[in-house]
């Protein structure tokens, strides 16, 4: 009898055989806005017939495209609900059970005509429901090229969760759009249809942004010099990524830190050296560091800032850290090493500090805890204005330098976005 990772490999074929839809090679394109009440970013995604835009949140860890199909006004008349016993269900279903439990269910008449039940998970709140039901239907996509008027329809795999999810997402939010390397995720799904490379790039700003999928292109300013500026580290997987071995998140290494050009002395001689990776999440407004990171981390910013004549202020919560900004002082540069000491992740003042009033900005690095699961997670405010490119192919991540440095943002590229025309 064929083992279990036999079986899921067998059927992982079958399913992305059967039922890959070919896009052509143009790269495709999600704008995205900022709700300044929750910090979330936000895309808009027009599904079913007839096709309704709908607003969801964007988690770049995320494992699944789950949406609360009940706001509809009307259901879609192209929606399939997809059944336990099928191939889909058993890919959608990979990252949370074990392939041989899903196959051993077969055997029981009860559950083979039954729908497929996925689990759904609110990133925000840390809300789950196992009371999502995959269905398959159509999504409208906009091409990347100017030229082009037209954008492809798609068949695509996502949960139709309950109401009670929406709780903490951004008003006016349907669910969330999981970009996570799950075999489910919205972009796994994109990768299976595009004849691209499996490049992810997203570009985010205080107001708006673009993910797009495939190849940007030099053609397109600002991307062209951007690109061609890119620091590149490796992205890890499961086999060096000894803590989270099955995580749909994307990670990176860091060594080290350095602040004001100090490097920070840690009480270990890697932030990454137990298996444990710093987390790219768009989730998480601010960066995140354990307890024991950002005591020792906050300690060293203060005494550089000082150094640089910096006034300390009175804290405003849920910043630990806070200074006056009046006569706009300079900021101590934080840099986070990452495979060498030539490699690094360089936050500026822009990136580093949160402008809460007219008078004080705070460090925008919180405390995570004693029991966070991740050292660090590198949150929404420190990518802003930076270009990141997660190639899927390769395994690498690729990042700029802040745009604000170049006198462009990321809110440029929302400019093109706007101009592309859902497909029809």
């Amino acid at each position: 009898m064929a083992s279990s990772s036999s079986v899921f490999v067998l059927l992982s074929f079958l399913f992305f055989t059967l039922f890959h839809v070919q896009i052509s090679a143009s790269s495709l394109i999600l704008p995205v806005t900022k709700d300044s009440a929750t910090l979330q970013y936000l895309t808009t995604l027009s599904y079913g017939t007839p096709l309704v835009p709908t607003n969801l949140v964007l988690d770049l860890g995320g494992s699944n495209l789950w949406i609360d199909c009940a706001s509809r006004n009307a259901p879609s008349s192209s929606s399939i609900s997809v059944p336990h016993r099928s191939i889909q269900c058993l890919t959608a279903k990979s990252h949370e059970i074990e392939t041989q439990a899903w196959v051993t269910s077969l055997s029981n008449p009860e559950e083979l005509d039954q729908p497929c039940q996925i689990l759904s998970q609110n990133s925000i709140t840390g809300t789950k429901s196992s009371e999502g039901e995959l269905v398959q239907d159509l999504i409208a996509l906009k091409r990347w090229k100017l030229e082009e008027e037209e954008g492809p329809k798609s068949q695509i795999l996502f949960a139709c969760s309950p109401t009670l999810l929406l709780k903490g997402l951004a008003s006016g939010a349907k669910g969330i759009a999981g970009l996570g390397r799950s075999r489910s995720s919205f972009t796994s799904q994109i990768f299976d249809s595009l004849t691209t490379q499996r490049k992810m790039s997203f570009c985010v700003s205080s107001s708006s942004g673009v993910v797009v999928f495939g190849n940007m292109g030099y053609e397109f300013q600002p991307s062209d010099e951007i690109l061609r500026s890119l620091t590149f580290t490796p992205l890890l997987t499961a086999t060096n990524n000894q803590k989270n071995p099955n995580s749909q998140e994307y990670f990176i290494n860091v060594n080290s830190i350095k602040i004001g050009g100090k490097k920070v002395s840690f009480n270990t001689p890697s932030l990454s050296q137990d298996g444990n990776g710093a987390m790219l999440s768009t989730v998480v407004p601010f960066t995140t560091l354990h307890s024991s990171i950002y005591e020792i981390f906050e300690s060293a910013f203060l005494k550089a800032a000082l150094a640089m004549n910096m006034t300390k202020v009175e804290a405003l919560a849920p910043f630990g850290l806070c200074f006056s900004s009046e006569g706009n002082p300079s900021v101590p540069i934080i840099d986070f090493v990452l495979q060498s000491e030539m490699v690094k992740w360089s936050i500026h003042g822009r990136n580093s500090m949160v402008k809460v009033n007219e008078k004080v900005m705070c460090l925008g690095f919180l405390d995570s805890g004693v029991d966070a699961k991740n050292n660090i997670v590198i949150g929404g405010f420190q990518l802003e204005d930076v270009l990141v490119q997660i190639d899927l192919d390769t395994n690498m991540v690729g990042f700029s330098n802040s745009l604000l440095m170049k006198q462009t943002s990321c809110s440029d590229f929302k400019r093109l976005a706007s101009s592309m025309v859902a497909a029809e």
